[in-house]
């Protein structure tokens, strides 16, 4: 069953189409990679589907309601979720409450009863705070180490050491921390092993197994083809704003658009690509075992 829906999406700047009429389904539980070369339109398609900027003309439909001019906080009430290209962690907080950031869609106690009163409830709120919302803060801050708990002795071990403090992989692990503190439904995830060497991307691809072992919906943007190619049902690749292939990765990989696209005019053969080599410096290692025994979120 489609959870996602996305139709004859475009996005132009100035005369400038960096999505151009893309379409794509995502089913519940499954994992969909988006690739292509720099500049194919990915990021913008993930910051379109987030609400972090507005389609020109298109729909997008999520678990059956639109999305299409919804703002961020509001696809994230739906359990939309992401991480960033470029990792984003908030460097003067600590690792908690980084990720308890990621939950302030499901926090009840806190909000304001009566809606205008809006920030100075929720300021009341945070300065008394009535038995209920210690509980929920308690509640929050337990799922919280849970979650960081996921990533072995990477995170729990500096809970409340400053988010600048850590390496630049721990960061990106903080980010998809945070994001899974929603409890998103959906969670896109952009080049979420981008300068990561092969130890660390070992790490990350294990980790996103076990998130797409325990059914959670992913949509995933990389660059590290193996890892693509071992971790999706589906992979749908962009050039120039637009979708050029959409299939399963055995036969997406070989598909001479995809090729050109890559390689360019002159080095593009419509002959398959030997697996192992795919046009990317940085190798995944084979699919981990992952830990059965982990609880789900």
């Amino acid at each position: 069953m489609s959870i996602l829906e996305i139709t004859n999406l475009s996005r132009n700047f100035d005369g400038v189409l960096a999505v151009d009429d893309v379409s794509l389904t995502v089913d519940e539980g499954e994992t969909v990679s988006v690739i292509g070369p720099n500049g194919a339109g990915k990021t913008t398609l993930f910051n379109l589907l987030t609400g972090l900027d507005r389609p020109t003309q298109g729909n997008m439909r999520f678990d059956g309601h639109s999305l299409t001019g919804l703002r961020a906080d509001q696809m994230a009430d739906y359990g939309i979720a992401r991480t960033f290209q470029h990792g984003r962690v908030f460097g003067n907080m600590s690792v908690l409450d980084n990720v308890l950031i990621g939950a302030h869609t499901r926090r009840r106690a806190a909000r304001p009863s009566v809606r205008a009163l809006g920030l100075v409830s929720e300021l009341f709120m945070g300065i008394v705070q009535p038995p209920a919302v210690r509980a929920e803060e308690g509640a929050l801050r337990q799922e919280v180490e849970e979650i960081l708990s996921l990533f072995g002795d990477r995170l729990l071990p500096r809970l409340q050491q400053p988010a600048y403090s850590l390496s630049y992989a721990n960061r990106r692990r903080v980010e998809m921390a945070r994001a899974l503190a929603l409890k998103p439904r959906l969670l896109l995830l952009d080049e979420p092993t981008a300068g990561m060497n092969p130890t660390e991307t070992g790490e990350m691809l294990e980790f996103i197994y076990m998130l797409k072992e325990r059914g959670l919906t992913l949509l995933l943007i990389e660059h590290k083809l193996e890892l693509v190619m071992r971790l999706s049902d589906r992979v749908m690749v962009m050039d120039n704003g637009q979708k050029i292939a959409e299939g399963v990765p055995q036969v997406v990989r070989n598909d001479p658009r995809v090729i050109e696209a890559y390689l360019g005019h002159k080095q593009a053969r419509p002959t398959p690509i030997p697996a192992g080599n795919e046009p990317d410096h940085d190798i995944a290692p084979s699919r981990p075992m992952i830990d059965p025994t982990v609880a789900a979120l």
